[in-house]
């Protein structure tokens, strides 16, 4: 038997390997991806780390980065959620509902996040930062305790509210919601910190899983099939700067004479 031999126009090239980001970003990238996941765990808003490190990634627009850290986040989250739920078994008759309208909040949120201008993005993140800073020095024994203000519709209707806003936000921008919804869960309805964590990340859970529903549906965040790397493209969000477009695979594809490998 012999192997016939791919004849192309042009010289190949890896793909995954991203034009202008070196194999010592794809490091950076890599470590953000692990200390956001580790912050997300213990206490939320590992978003603040991640998106600032996906935004540093040359060519990338804000949207794709937004998409990116969507699509990392929702592993994480769903980890956390088990493990929390395991260990501190949260209620879900607060947490399920509250998820409910975030994951719809975190939809309407993304669906507007490529219209924000790219300039809005990092100050966003800066005054998040500040925020969870002020709030973790002036109320360090925020959360000792649980102490529920309200009970029966209305304590789940303020959950749902700061769901929705948190959600929205979420889908929009998306770092440090982690940590506004703990804050939210323990200053507004009275958690205690490691009870508000638990239903957080469930709730995280459900506001990164309807933001990358959208970019995916919307198609801004797909994959390459699994037949073929030049079926497909990864169109705007969550592709790699450097990766061939559509249109560029097409023409490669039509000025090469390909032809496939086979055995006789």
């Amino acid at each position: 038997m012999s192997l016939h031999a791919v004849s192309l126009a042009a010289p190949l090239t890896l793909p995954l390997t991203p034009d202008g980001l070196g194999w010592g970003g794809i490091l950076l990238l890599v470590l953000a991806a692990f200390a956001a996941g580790w912050v997300d765990a213990v206490v939320g808003g590992g978003g603040l780390i991640q998106l600032p490190a996906l935004l540093l990634v040359p060519g990338i627009t804000p949207v794709q980065a937004l998409a990116t850290n969507k699509l990392a986040s929702v592993f994480g989250t769903a980890a956390s959620s088990v493990s929390y739920y395991r260990s501190v078994r949260p209620s879900l008759q607060t947490a399920l509902p509250m998820a409910a309208v975030a994951l719809l909040a975190a939809v309407g949120g993304a669906s507007l996040a490529a219209f924000l201008p790219a300039e809005v993005f990092k100050p966003i993140i800066m005054v998040a930062l500040v925020v969870v800073a002020l709030i973790t020095i002036f109320k360090p024994a925020l959360g000792a305790v649980t102490k529920l203000k309200y009970s029966g519709a209305r304590h789940v209707v303020l959950a749902g509210v700061a769901g929705a806003a948190i959600g929205f936000y979420d889908g929009l921008i998306g770092p440090g919601t982690g940590t506004f919804l703990v804050i939210a869960l323990v200053a507004l309805l009275g958690y205690d910190f490691l009870m508000a964590s638990a239903q957080a990340k469930i709730v995280n859970f459900a506001t990164n899983l309807g933001a990358l529903i959208l970019f995916i549906l919307s198609g801004r965040c797909s994959g390459p099939s699994a037949s073929s790397w030049r079926s497909r493209t990864l169109p705007a969000a969550c592709s790699v700067p450097g990766w061939p477009s559509r249109a560029a695979r097409s023409s490669s594809g039509s000025s090469s004479s390909l032809s496939s490998p086979r055995l006789s």
